[in-house]
């Protein structure tokens, strides 16, 4: 009988979460081109930072309420709900164009945060040395996004690749519009307004991310399983939705759609790229965010190291190795990873593993 209240406070959760994460990250984006920083370096620091908003807050409420499986899944899985659901359906459904190069640093940063994960909690919790490592990986996260907004402000060394076309395929025609997001005029009104936006965003954000914790909490109660299959399901599926809305051109209606345009904080065509983003900042951010809230050595269950570490270095690698070999990308790189993810989701369901 308790199950239908969950699972309205389920999707009260996904709504609020959806609707704080994006009002709060457009207007601070704004607030940070009000305070005089160029576009180039709002895109590397707060759009960046932003893309990862939702699962930084859960995971910081989890840790603080000692949920560790939730923080920890809501990091770890998270990273390969984004690559092996929402970036390869970008690269199934979209003519995407990235820059060679920047997808290929972006990979091998990836990688090494992957690593330097895998090194560090072989003991069962991730050491103080580890997050040390992470806090470092995600400060050259953050340069590299600045380097690249310059270069890509200024159209400096860039090597823009895309998606092998299928036969008959036309490319999309060229937005100008699409390249630049629109702020509005700069006034004491706007600026108090958006001021607000940011404290009402995260307050809502927080409701949203505490109705995420609980539901997942009490699921798991009532179900007599694991929280972190939550955490791989629901939890990462809830928090990629949004951005699986605009992979398929906003299906749930005209009205999340003008909110998202309104709130949208980089460019349609940079999509993909903010979803590597987001899976970086989960590793390199969410994780040791949650290791310090929680003020010990955050356990890392047997779940977490043996499937969706693997799972993410397996993504990380079908991402990199073709732009790196062939300088292009392919369809078939997101096939594979969809079929990555569907073989996680069942591992992670079917074979669970203890001390998760």
């Amino acid at each position: 009988m308790l199950l239908l209240p969950t699972l309205l406070l389920y999707a009260l959760g996904l709504l609020l979460t959806g609707i704080g994460s994006r009002l709060a990250s457009r207007c601070a984006t704004w607030c940070g081109a009000l305070c005089g920083l160029p576009m180039w370096m709002v895109g590397g620091t707060l759009v960046a930072v932003c893309t990862a908003l939702p699962q930084l807050v859960l995971a910081f409420l989890a840790a603080g309420m000692s949920v560790t499986a939730l923080a920890v899944g809501t990091a770890l899985a998270g990273a390969v709900t984004q690559l092996g659901l929402v970036l390869a359906l970008c690269l199934l459904r979209c003519n995407v164009t990235v820059d060679r190069g920047e997808l290929l640093r972006k990979c091998a940063l990836l990688l090494v945060a992957c690593g330097v994960v895998a090194l560090f909690v072989r003991d069962g919790t991730l050491s103080y040395t580890g997050t040390g490592l992470l806090m470092g990986l995600f400060v050259l996260f953050v340069m590299q996004s600045i380097a690249y907004q310059y270069r890509f402000a200024f159209r400096e060394g860039l090597e823009l690749i895309t998606v092998q076309k299928e036969k008959g395929e036309k490319p999309p025609p060229e937005d100008p519009s699409g390249r630049t997001v629109l702020f509005p005029a700069m006034s004491i009104r706007t600026s108090l307004r958006n001021l607000a936006g940011v404290v009402g965003g995260m307050a809502v954000l927080c409701v949203g991310a505490w109705a995420l914790l609980n539901s997942a909490v009490a699921l798991a109660n009532l179900t007599g399983t694991i929280q972190a299959q939550w955490a791989a399901t629901l939890i990462s599926f809830g928090l990629c939705l949004p951005l699986l809305v605009e992979v398929f051109d906003h299906p749930l209606g005209s009205a999340w759609k003008r909110f998202a345009e309104k709130c949208r904080i980089y460019p349609p065509q940079a999509l993909p790229m903010q979803v590597l983003n987001s899976a970086i900042l989960s590793i390199t951010l969410v994780l040791p965010v949650s290791s310090l809230m929680y003020r010990r050595r955050l356990p890392v269950g047997e779940q977490f190291r043996q499937y969706d570490i693997p799972f993410c270095v397996l993504m990380a690698l079908i991402l990199l190795l073709p732009p790196l070999v062939k300088k292009r990308l392919y369809r078939w790189q997101g096939r594979v990873c969809l079929i990555l993810y569907i073989m996680y989701l069942a591992a992670v369901l079917i074979m669970p593993r203890a001390g998760a």
